[in-house]
C-alpha cells in the first residue's frame, strides 16, 4: 500500500514501535466524543465507559511494547476545553499506558508556534491534522517520508521542553 493510498487507520494498525502526537489548539470541542465534553460542562462525573475504545487500542499497542504518547502545548488558564481534556481524557487514557506531556507556553515564547497538530509515527510517517477554526477536525494528511524528519525535530523540540503531565497538573490542574 503506498503512503498516498493510507490513512490515520492504517498507521495505527501498522507501527512497529512509537506513535507521538503534537497537540496546539485549545479547543476540540467539535470533535470527537461531543457529548462526553457536554457532560463535563454540565458537572456531571465522568461515566464509567467515557473514552473505552481508545483506551482499549491505546493498550493493544502498549501491551505489546509500544510506545503511544503526547506532547499539548498550551497556556494558562485552561479553557473548558482543555479543563476537559486533560481532567477526563488524559487521566483515563493513561489507564490504557498512553503516556502525556506538557508544553506550558504561558510565560515563555512558544518554540512551536506555527506548528500544525500532528501523528508521528515511527519517525518515518507524519499525519498533520486539519481542523477548522472551530475546532472541527476536517482530516488527516498523510505526508510522504521524507517530510518526516522536520517532524522528528518538532516532537524533539516538544519533548525537550515539555514536563510529565502528572507533574504539571499537580501544579496547574484542578
Amino acid at each position: 500500500m503506498s503512503s498516498s493510498s493510507k490513512n490515520l487507520g492504517d498507521l495505527f494498525a501498522e507501527f512497529g514501535q512509537e506513535a507521538f502526537r503534537l497537540e496546539t489548539l485549545d479547543d476540540y470541542g467539535r470533535s470527537g466524543n461531543v457529548d462526553a465534553y457536554r457532560t463535563f460542562l454540565s458537572g456531571a462525573p465522568r461515566p464509567v465507559d467515557y473514552n473505552a475504545d481508545w483506551v482499549e487500542e491505546v493498550r493493544s499497542h502498549t501491551g505489546r511494547g509500544k510506545r503511544v504518547y503526547r506532547v499539548h502545548v498550551l497556556t494558562r488558564p485552561l479553557t473548558d476545553y482543555l479543563r476537559y481534556e486533560l481532567g477526563w481524557g488524559y487521566r483515563k487514557n493513561m489507564t490504557g499506558g498512553e503516556e502525556f506531556f506538557i508544553l506550558d507556553v504561558t510565560d515563555k515564547p512558544n518554540p512551536l508556534a506555527g506548528s500544525p497538530d500532528f501523528w508521528l509515527f515511527d519517525s518515518k510517517t507524519a499525519a498533520v491534522m486539519r481542523y477548522d477554526d472551530q475546532g472541527a477536525f476536517l482530516g488527516a494528511e498523510i505526508l510522504p517520508q521524507s517530510m518526516a524528519e522536520e517532524y522528528v525535530r518538532r516532537r524533539d523540540t516538544a519533548l525537550a521542553q515539555a514536563e510529565p503531565f502528572v507533574s504539571w497538573w499537580a501544579e496547574h490542574g484542578e
